[in-house]
């Protein structure tokens, strides 16, 4: 099973956008998921991660919830 975990800026206020992704993420693969974790954190980050493998980091890919997903999907 996989764990994905959504590192988010508190103070940017991306609480709103990692609950988009984390929801997406339960609606597509439900129990081929183990957890969909939320990290807190703060200087503008926003990663998702998969196993320890970051698939998508907000200041290197442009934020899109669909391919975010489709990038989870390779890993589950």
């Amino acid at each position: 099973m996989t764990t994905v975990e959504i590192e988010y800026c508190v103070p940017c206020g991306f609480l709103d956008r990692a609950e988009t992704v984390q929801h997406a993420l339960l609606t597509t693969f439900g129990e081929q998921l183990d957890a969909v974790t939320l990290k807190t954190g703060d200087n503008g980050v926003f990663t998702v991660s998969v196993g320890g493998e970051t698939v998508f980091d907000k200041h290197e890919d442009a934020y899109d919830v669909d391919d975010i997903v489709r990038q989870v999907r390779t890993f589950v």
